[in-house]
């Protein structure tokens, strides 16, 4: 008897993984897992076997259609060990680092990919997604040097790739990335008409034991363990500098809206502070409306970060979530209010 082919494996595992689940794979899912099972024998299959080299994908799609869900479950399936999967911001925050710590004289990059990719074939990111413009010309630069060493790369999105750094500024400078990712992925839409992540139970606990609070009263706050409001302020350190905070301690990082989204922080500071600190606390949280577009920004990145590390949200406002989130629209915004609204919400008693 034959054992299964790498393709057989992935089917079977997904067609397992959704019945455990409950699910029922839509159109544009279906094709997305013989993608990948195509995938799957073009990279374990012997090089003189091959029928082509193995093609990088690239999906995308609105949120709540599964694509995490995909990319998750091929990666477990896929019985190969020459393989990374990581969220895209915390691939690009180990990258700044180890070309920070480069000597001189040397391609950084270059020489960060070979230590980052050591032994690695097969690079999954999810979440891929290009709002700022020093980020979008090493993206350049990154996606060229992975092509170039054979990388196959996988990427979810919620956007194609003509959507990428969607701000008309910067847009056609990042056009060569977008062809470069047109040339050398197979672009694939899971965009089916269902989403599965508000039509079915949420994961447990996506967000540790976080919760939405309004107005944030002092019993509320109680009732959850959590201190009360707070005037003073204190310093945490990240990296070489120091951000003002409400609070500190016994696990729970408190921040401002005002201090944290508005003031000058980025994504590797939210993973710097992630790795010491399991519980976070945004208070103030105004209608996003009313913030500037650089702190609903930051505000999104947050909740990346912490959603993708299942750690403990809880954020506090005077008002409902809907209204708080009324109006405010940017790109990604509806990829936060999915994931925001799987939060427990409290409201007055």
């Amino acid at each position: 008897m034959t054992s299964p082919s790498p393709a057989q494996q992935v089917l079977a595992h997904f067609a397992q993984l959704a019945q455990t689940r409950g699910y029922l794979l839509d159109e544009a899912q279906q094709a997305a897992i013989e993608r990948l099972a195509e995938l799957a024998d073009d990279l374990l299959r012997p090089r003189l076997f091959r029928r082509h080299p193995a093609r990088s994908l690239y999906l995308w799609g609105p949120v709540g259609r599964g694509k995490s869900f995909l990319l998750d479950g091929f990666f477990a399936a896929l019985p190969f060990a020459e393989k990374r999967r990581v969220h895209f911001h915390a691939f690009f925050r180990e990258l700044h680092e180890r070309m920070f710590r480069q000597p001189p004289g040397i391609d950084a990059l270059a020489a960060s990919l070979d230590e980052l990719l050591e032994g690695c074939r097969l690079l999954c990111f999810d979440e891929f997604h290009v709002h700022d413009i020093g980020d979008a010309m090493l993206i350049t630069r990154l996606f060229k040097a992975l092509f170039s060493r054979g990388v196959v790369l996988i990427t979810t999105s919620n956007y194609p790739p003509e959507g990428l750094l969607p701000n008309p500024l910067y847009h056609e400078r990042f056009l060569p990335a977008i062809r470069l990712i047109e040339t050398r992925m197979d672009i694939l839409s899971v965009a089916g008409p269902q989403d599965y992540r508000s039509a079915s139970p949420a994961e447990p606990d996506p967000f540790g034991v976080g919760a939405y609070l309004w107005p944030g009263s002092a019993a509320q706050r109680e009732r959850l363990g959590l201190p009360p409001r707070a005037e003073s302020r204190v310093d945490v350190p990240v990296g070489h500098r120091h951000l003002p905070a409400i609070s500190a301690a016994d696990g729970l990082l408190q921040f401002s809206f005002a201090d944290l989204c508005e003031g000058p922080t980025a994504v590797l500071d939210y993973l710097t502070l992630s790795e010491t600190w399991p519980r976070w606390l945004l208070d103030e949280v105004p209608p996003l409306r009313e913030a500037s577009p650089a702190a609903r920004q930051r505000f999104i990145n947050l909740v990346d970060v912490l959603y993708d590390r299942r750690l403990a949200l809880f954020l506090v406002s005077a008002a409902p979530l809907d209204e708080t989130l009324a109006d405010s629209d940017i790109a990604d915004m509806s990829r936060t209010r999915s994931r925001l609204l799987q939060l427990r919400q409290i409201g007055p008693d």
